[in-house]
This record gives structure tokens, C-alpha cells and sequence, in this order.
């Protein structure tokens, strides 16, 4: 056999071997994607914590609070019909050197990226179908700019203040820039249903931004669950009805509180306080879920 009749059959074996491992990763990828569930989940994601921060900001001393540190989760609504992600985080995947390791900007510090979190459960941000965030302050919208290609669900006003000529205080435009040429929907009533069905309820509830929303999950077992954004800060100011000193209207937000806690009680949902942290501490995080 002359030389070059070897040489190209090497290469034949050598391109098939590379199109076969291609062929296989393809297929491994595709078993580790997500599959949409047959009833909704909730998944509740680490994306870290805020220390540091002044009690006075919140109206309290610090012997009145069980602790100042606040956590910070990312949560993914998973329908039978589609995704959504709620609220995505205080430090930027962008920051992380890898995948994991402590990551600090400013008062958060965080330990893994969203999107590995995310990859974990086989989801990557190009899959997610809708983003919903309770309002614009930094330590919610981190990683919006990762959801770009979502249908963006916010209210006229909020989104109005996020893309002022002067931006509201507490706000990092290029965390979010990109979704303003995201396919958006804005929501103009003080209910609006996800996917159609009851079960995914985002509910207006302004005072803390001027768009600031809850969002409500009707799930088979777990029961009805509220995602309260900054409607509360610390377990403590729910139960003595504190307001923070940098509300947009504490008016709004005592109208708001009052509103929402008699939606709670005749509804029989439980209020999860965000940033609660001994309450987050003791939640199931992904790869586990709420159904």
C-alpha cells in the first residue's frame, strides 16, 4: 500500500473519530437538558449574601435585630409551558474568575455563578422564557443582562425609572442594560398570569420602587408560596411594621404591606421573606425543588 493511500485513510479514521466524540457529547448534552415538568416547580438558587450594611438604613439598632446579614437567592420557576427566572443575584457571573470561588462587589459577596447553578439542573440562560424581577435595586438584578433573550416582564413605570437619563439610586445600568431591546411585556394590571393557568401570579405591590412586584406560586404540594421581594428586609420589620429609610414612598409601601397581608391570610400563603436568613438558611436548594 503506497504512503499516501495510508495517509488519507488515517485521516478518514481520524475525521469519523472526531465527528463520533462531537456526535456523543451532543447526545450527552441533550440527556442533561431540562425537560419540562408535568406540575410547576420552584427552585431556589445561593446566589450569596449582604453584610455589612448600617440597621439605621432599615430604622433599627443591631441588639434588635437576630442578625444584619441579609441572603440573597435567585429563584427558577419551572411550568409544564415554559420558565421563569425571579430575581438574579447581587455580584455579576462576570465578576467570577470560575465557576465558583468568593466573589465580592461591594456589601454582597457570592460563591458560585448563577448559570452554573443553573447548568446544574440543565437549564442554560438562553432557555429561560420569561425573567420577572421584584424591582430594579442591584442585589436583584445582577445577572439580567445573562436573561436577555427572555421576555421581560416588567411594569411601565419601573422600567421607565431603570432607564432614566438619571438612573434611580442603588442601581448599576450595565447589570441590566441590554434588556432594554429585550422583547418585553408590561404589565399594567395589578395581576398578571404567566402562563395562563392561576398558577404563576405576579402581583403589583409598589412603595419600596416605584414598580416593585410580588410574585405568587400556587404548587400541588408545597402549597401557595409568595416571593416578597423587598416588601420585608428582616423578619423583624414584619413583625413591628419598620420601614426602611429609602423606600420610594413609604406610603405606597405601609399600602402595600397592609394589602398584602390580607391577601396572605385569606389566601393561606406563606410570605418568604427574600432576604431573610435564617429563613433562607433552612431552604431546599437546587438540584432540589418545591412542587
Amino acid at each position: 500500500m503506497k504512503i499516501r493511500e495510508i495517509v488519507s485513510r488515517w485521516s478518514g479514521f481520524a475525521i469519523l473519530l472526531v465527528l463520533s466524540v462531537i456526535a456523543c457529547a451532543a447526545i450527552v448534552a441533550q440527556q442533561h437538558k431540562a425537560q419540562p415538568p408535568k406540575t410547576l416547580r420552584l427552585y431556589v438558587f445561593d446566589c450569596g449574601v449582604i453584610e455589612g450594611l448600617d440597621p439605621g438604613l432599615f430604622s433599627f439598632k443591631k441588639e434588635e435585630l437576630a442578625t444584619t446579614e441579609l441572603a440573597v437567592p435567585c429563584f427558577l420557576i419551572a411550568h409544564p409551558k415554559g420558565t421563569l427566572m425571579w430575581d438574579v443575584g447581587c455580584v455579576p457571573d462576570t465578576a467570577f474568575a470560575s465557576d465558583s470561588g468568593e466573589t465580592k462587589q461591594g456589601v454582597c459577596t457570592a460563591y458560585r455563578t448563577l448559570k452554573s447553578q443553573l447548568a446544574e439542573i440543565g437549564y442554560a440562560p438562553t432557555d429561560i422564557t420569561y425573567l420577572g424581577l421584584s424591582h430594579y435595586h442591584g442585589d436583584h438584578v445582577a445577572n439580567s443582562n445573562e436573561f436577555a433573550t427572555a421576555t421581560w416582564l416588567v411594569r411601565p413605570i419601573e422600567r421607565d425609572a431603570m432607564f432614566a437619563d438619571k438612573p434611580p439610586a442603588l442601581v448599576d445600568p450595565k447589570n441590566y442594560d441590554l434588556l432594554k431591546n429585550s422583547k418585553t411585556v408590561l404589565l399594567t394590571t395589578d395581576e398578571y398570569d404567566v402562563f395562563g393557568d392561576g398558577k404563576v401570579i405576579i402581583k403589583s405591590a409598589p412603595g419600596h420602587t416605584p414598580g416593585h412586584q410580588v410574585l405568587i406560586l400556587k404548587l400541588a404540594k408545597t402549597g401557595n408560596v409568595m416571593l416578597a421581594g423587598d416588601l420585608y428586609h428582616y423578619p423583624e420589620e414584619r413583625r413591628l411594621n419598620r420601614v426602611p429609610t429609602f423606600e420610594y414612598n413609604k406610603d405606597e409601601s405601609l399600602a402595600s404591606r397592609a394589602m398584602i397581608e390580607e391577601y396572605v391570610k385569606n389566601t393561606n400563603t406563606q410570605l418568604w421573606i427574600e432576604h431573610d436568613y435564617a429563613a433562607n438558611s433552612k431552604l431546599k436548594k437546587a438540584p432540589k425543588y418545591y412542587d
